[in-house]
């Protein structure tokens, strides 16, 4: 008769693959002094703030922002009004960050938005259709440009949860992590903390090897 635990049918299965997604999020010049109170709905919503700046933005750099809304006949009067002050960019993410984000502000239109979502940002926050208190990226495509735009330092990459989550720290991560704690406990050094980080960068396994010679140039007298 076995003894061993038998696996329930969830353990068994397989879980998804999730990942974290990124989209923009621009509070607009006229909201800037309730950007705490903002900020604080996205946290309490389960978004992370992944990055966040200020930033005053020229005519032409709004031009180049919203390239997609060129010819219009509303494009000069945003450009005018997304410049005329500083905003507040963000980058958030969480899991369907684009959709999620996209339900929490509301339609575009704010007056539209007090009516059929009422409980949405642009209802609470906005006035009119141009003044709409925040911007969200509506696809995955804008969202990456906008976000690189915006954060030019970024590098953008899903974040693996769950299931992808522990294959990635199966691979890349616990093998060299439990070689570290093995020599760490045959070594019993006196300060394992920094015993532990030193044996780590030195056998960080995606550190290169250096094979060329490293020439010190002495500066000429």
């Amino acid at each position: 008769m076995s003894l061993e635990p038998q696996q329930t049918m969830e353990q068994s299965m397989p879980l998804p693959q999730i990942y974290v997604e990124r989209t923009l999020a621009l509070i607009k010049p006229d909201l800037v002094h309730k950007a705490e109170d903002i900020e604080d709905i996205i946290v309490r919503s389960g978004f992370s703030i992944i990055q966040k700046r200020k930033i005053h933005l020229s005519p032409e750099q709004c031009s180049d922002f919203y390239s997609d809304q060129y010819g219009k006949m509303f494009f000069p009067s945003l450009t005018a009004y997304m410049s005329s002050g500083p905003i507040i960019a963000m980058a958030l993410g969480r899991y369907k960050a684009i959709s999620y984000w996209n339900e929490l502000i509301g339609p575009s239109n704010s007056l539209k938005a007090k009516e059929s979502h009422p409980d949405s940002l642009r209802a609470i926050y906005g006035t009119d259709d141009l003044r709409n208190a925040v911007h969200g990226s509506y696809c995955y495509t804008s969202a990456e440009r906008e976000i690189r735009f915006m954060f030019p330092e970024v590098i953008i990459e899903p974040v693996p949860i769950g299931q992808a989550a522990k294959d990635y720290l199966g691979l890349f991560v616990n093998p060299t992590l439990l070689g570290g704690l093995t020599e760490l406990c045959k070594q019993k050094p006196a300060d394992p903390y920094t015993w532990l980080a030193d044996w780590l960068l030195k056998h960080n396994p995606n550190k290169p090897d250096l094979l060329h010679q490293i020439i010190v140039e002495v500066p000429k007298e």
